[in-house]
């Protein structure tokens, strides 16, 4: 279970947003400030034009007050530029300084998160949950204030003008306001709620594509089909759910237009024939009661997005709010000069409460070593070999790194001297050279091409017409398994560790492939401490020690005839896995099949 760490409520992250955008969004409401008094000079300039040019015959009026209509056009519109220049683009930059945020939380967070959490999930959090928060330093915000800016004014005007008609309209754009609020309520937790199942989508879609192979090595493309449709099924009713909310606050808006235009009908027009009003008091009226409504019908739009805004910012806030796993690491000691003494003292560990997977493991692994771990499948040597990486922490006992609490030491500092070949030998999507040099990116040529020759690597580089500068293709889907693991371990030679772990690494190579592979590797492990998880038990004879592991506990130790001479379990999956070897040998057409040793 990842830790949590205390994080503002979600409004308290929305503010602490815009007060860093305080300075753009107080230019905003300033240009607003400017713009806003501009929008009532037409309802005015339409008052003179009926009340003293019509009603007075003042022709010379006419010029002044287009020349007024013009100036408050130009200005109106040429603020609304500037807002989307300033404002937009400090929108977009939220939205890239929170993906950034976001990405480097996530993959910084410990190895178990990601067990247990999709790809595709972890993605959309940082992609599209990002993209909501725009409105919060966007025009938008800028527009809801200066709308209510608008709407105040206009409603000052309409009191003054007529107090008893406004009242009624007042009563009418109350109750609006109580339905939008309560709808805005409803629509929340549906935005949240497509987030997560549009992340489900993806997370599915994601794992589907990156195994085709296997989809359709076992024709389960129906079963994709399947599993995506419903996925999108219930992505598509949350959507219908909220398009009918969206369409309901839209109706809504449309309604309330209507029964104002019936109030004014009905009482603005019994106060003119009652001589109440006068035409241009009425025009003025009718004017401003619609930069009562435009504004309410916005911010009802606007809202929307502030809602959507709202419910990714929460999803981003439940991610961030785990710890990483260098939370700490300032409080942490750095490590330098590392020789690369492993010592384990009464090491337990678990992934599941109360389900032991190491228990009491102890064992010391000298400078220069070569430790190799067997047994069976789940005896827990993979799992001891992610404390050595630091994955995992131990749930009691010690691992020291010359002598050092591992616990106690930057995660960065440790793991920068250790270099791993996993089992999933994991290429990125580049050039050979640049998955070898992943390590050390900026590594001269002529020592990429050195950790390629050590790694057998040149033998099918020099196959390829781009030699080192062909690209492998996503998950190095366009190499060979046998292929990809000479690189994976290319680029260990390359990052020149002091501790080396190989996680079986030759299980995908042939065995004149697997020769020329510990020749190099035997050159590798000269002078650093090296740990082994083998599916051979023939390429670990060599190891200076040997652990036997069983349901988590170390069950014998020592060298490969030590533990032959001892005749226990070590003896028992050798032995097992001999007879395997001389069957093939005999029997060429059988599959070599080791199932005593399995990592």
């Amino acid at each position: 279970m990842s830790e949590k760490k205390k994080r503002p409520s979600v409004w308290g992250e929305a503010k602490s947003i815009m007060w860093a955008h305080r300075h753009r969004i107080g230019l905003g409401l300033l240009l607003i400030a400017v713009s806003r008094p501009a929008a009532f000079v037409l309802p005015f300039a339409g008052k003179l034009v009926i009340g003293e040019v019509h009603g007075n015959g003042r022709t010379e009026l006419l010029v002044p007050i287009a020349i007024a209509v013009a100036i408050s056009t130009l200005v109106q519109a040429s603020t609304t530029f500037a807002l989307s220049q300033i404002l937009g683009v400090a929108a977009q930059r939220l939205i890239m300084d929170m993906r950034k945020r976001v990405q480097q939380h996530v993959i910084r967070l410990p190895t178990s998160y990601f067990d247990s959490t999709k790809s595709g999930v972890l993605i959309s959090r940082i992609m599209t949950d990002a993209e909501g928060v725009r409105n919060l330093v966007g025009t938008g915000l800028v527009q809801v204030i200066g709308g209510l800016t608008t709407a105040s004014i206009a409603l000052s005007i309409l009191f003054y003008t007529n107090w008893q008609l406004t009242a009624i309209i007042l009563i009418v754009l109350v109750l609006f306001g109580g339905g939008m609020a309560y709808a805005f309520s409803t629509l929340r937790p549906l935005f949240r709620e497509r987030g997560e199942l549009n992340a489900l989508a993806t997370g599915r879609l994601t794992e589907a594509l990156g195994g085709i192979r296997v989809v359709k090595a076992y024709t389960a493309e129906r079963r994709e089909d399947l599993m995506f449709a419903q996925s999108v099924h219930r992505l598509f009713r949350n959507i219908a759910r909220a398009v009918t909310g969206v369409a309901a606050i839209t109706a809504m808006t449309t309604a309330i237009g209507g029964v104002i235009g019936v109030i004014m009908i009905l009482f603005g027009g019994r106060a003119l024939v009652n001589g109440q009003m006068t035409v241009d008091e009425l025009f003025l009226y009718i004017s401003c009661t619609v930069l009562v409504a435009a504004p309410l019908v916005q911010i009802a739009s606007i809202s929307t997005q502030f809602s959507e805004a709202f419910a990714g910012l929460d999803r981003i806030r439940e991610i961030r709010s785990t710890l990483t796993e260098d939370e700490r690491d300032d409080e942490r000691n750095p490590i330098e000069n590392v020789r690369g003494d492993i010592l384990f003292e009464n090491v337990s560990f678990e992934y599941d409460e109360d389900v032991p997977v190491l228990k009491e493991v102890s064992f010391d692994a000298p400078v220069g070593s070569t430790t190799a771990l067997v047994g069976s499948s789940g005896s827990g040597k993979s799992t001891l070999i992610g404390l050595v990486l630091a994955f995992h922490r131990p749930k009691s006992g010690t691992i020291r790194v010359d002598g050092v609490d591992l616990d106690t030491l930057r995660l960065r500092s440790y793991r920068e001297n250790v270099g791993v070949v996993l089992q999933d030998n994991f290429l990125f999507d580049g050039t050979i050279a640049e998955n070898i040099a992943y390590a050390r990116p900026h590594a001269p040529r002529p020592e990429i091409e050195d950790a390629g020759r050590i790694a057998h690597c040149t033998e099918f580089v020099n196959e390829f017409e781009d030699g080192y500068n062909t690209i492998v293709g996503e998950r190095g889907v366009k190499l060979s398994g046998g292929q990809r693991q000479r690189v994976a371990i290319a680029r260990a030679i390359l990052a020149d560790p002091q501790i080396l772990i190989l996680d079986e690494a030759t299980s995908s190579l042939d065995s004149e492939s697997e020769q020329y592979i510990q020749d190099g590797l035997s050159k590798l492990r000269e002078g650093r401490t090296t740990f082994v998880i083998a599916h051979r038990l023939s390429t670990v004879r060599s190891s200076d020690q040997i652990l036997v592991l069983e349901d988590g506990e170390v069950v014998e130790r020592g060298t490969h005839d030590e533990l032959i001479a001892h005749d226990g379990r070590y003896k028992e999956l050798y032995d097992k896995q001999y007879h395997l070897e001389q069957n093939r040998f005999i029997n060429p057409g059988e599959e070599f099949n080791s199932v005593s040793a399995d990592a």
